[in-house]
């Protein structure tokens, strides 16, 4: 069975994102295990520019794996404020650590009530079943 921290946040339908509180209204977003594990050996990444504004649901990176790519989506809206740099040479830490050295950026929220929109873990997980 995959790996889905009570502790974090999932953004929900077909999307794989997980989302933590990093505190002063910033979150930390990277994909899940089960979204890794469906996506394959990730080969590189395009990560947003630090400053973009996201808005929640809307693609803003793409993640490439051997066989496939993906946009990974923002779950709330708000200013990129960091990106894994990491991830540049060792795009495997998203399939390695999903949940931690393979984060992929974080986000200042603009409206933090978005963050009523997302799944707790059971709920998340029920979706995957």
């Amino acid at each position: 069975m995959s790996n889905i921290p009570k502790e974090l946040k999932y953004a929900g339908g077909a999307s794989g994102e997980w989302v933590r509180d990093a505190g002063k209204n910033e979150y930390v977003v990277g994909l899940t295990d089960p979204e890794q594990e469906q996506l394959g050996d990730v080969t590189s990444v395009r990560p947003p520019a630090i400053g973009t504004q996201v808005t929640a649901g809307e693609n803003c990176m793409l993640v490439e794996a051997v066989l496939q790519a993906r946009s990974a989506k923002s779950p709330l809206s708000g200013e990129i404020v960091a990106v894994n740099d990491d991830l540049t040479d060792s795009p495997e830490l998203i399939n390695d650590d999903p949940y931690g050295k393979g984060w992929l950026f974080r986000v200042k929220a603009s409206d933090p009530g978005e963050l009523s929109a997302l799944q707790d873990a059971d709920t998340y997980r029920s979706h995957l079943d």
